[in-house]
């Protein structure tokens, strides 16, 4: 068994009037980002779009494996071949696949088979999850906790996005085999989702949807009441 090696903690204690501030803007920063299908095809530099994915690797992970690859594409025939692939899945799913409960779902959202954001925005970035790794030797090395370590890379994504600001969209057009066969991606890897990542259109638009209240998402175990005094 390796022994661990470790390292002091690289941590700085703020005063609190500077964390409150700092979680007050974080969270008025966040909850204007929003989901959109509408892109522009403008540019972003390739800088933006690895720091994007610098700090998608941040994540904690199961075992430190960090079982995260990216494929940027910027590529249009290749984005072409993705929309096209994309959309066959889609047809399928919307005209049969699909119980008409989950179309009911989908329905106020305003989705479809069609899939513009894949050849309109000027990247996409596949989320690959790595369900083991292959050592040297051709030993496989296994992964923990994969697709919640995935996921939680994938929000850190999310919000770097957003925080220098681009848009993104969240597309799983399931099945997602096709990815992988595309974009040359070894055995080990699943496709986990698609970001379209720009500018977004001079036309675009969002659901007229709401995020659901504070007390509708928390639940409080005090030890103490709000006023000092004990908890019941």
């Amino acid at each position: 068994m390796t022994v661990a090696e470790f390292e002091p903690l690289a941590f700085t204690r703020l005063p609190p009037a500077e964390m409150l501030e700092r979680a007050r803007d974080f969270y008025v920063e966040l909850d204007r980002r929003r989901t959109t299908r509408h892109f522009s095809s403008e540019p972003v530099p390739r800088e933006l779009v690895e720091l994007a994915i610098r700090a998608a690797g941040t994540a904690p992970s199961g075992a430190h494996r960090q079982p995260w690859r990216f494929v940027a594409v910027d590529d249009p025939v290749l984005k072409a071949k993705m929309r096209a692939a994309a959309e066959a899945e889609e047809h399928e799913n919307y005209h049969g696949r699909m119980p008409q409960e989950w179309l009911d779902a989908l329905a106020p959202l305003g989705t479809d088979e069609h899939k513009a954001h894949i050849t309109d925005a000027p990247w996409v970035i596949v989320v690959f999850k790595q369900l083991y790794e292959m050592c040297a030797d051709g030993t496989r090395l296994k992964n923990y906790y994969v697709d919640e370590s995935v996921g939680i890379a994938t929000g850190l994504l999310i919000a770097a996005i957003h925080h220098m600001g681009l848009v993104t969209l969240t597309h799983t057009p399931s099945p997602m085999g096709f990815l992988a066969t595309l974009l040359h991606r070894p055995l080990n890897e699943r496709a986990y989702l698609l970001m379209p990542v720009g500018f977004p259109a001079a036309h675009a638009q969002v659901p007229a949807l709401r995020r659901r209240r504070l007390e509708e998402l928390l639940t409080f175990n005090l030890a103490v009441n709000p006023d000092g005094s004990p908890a019941p």
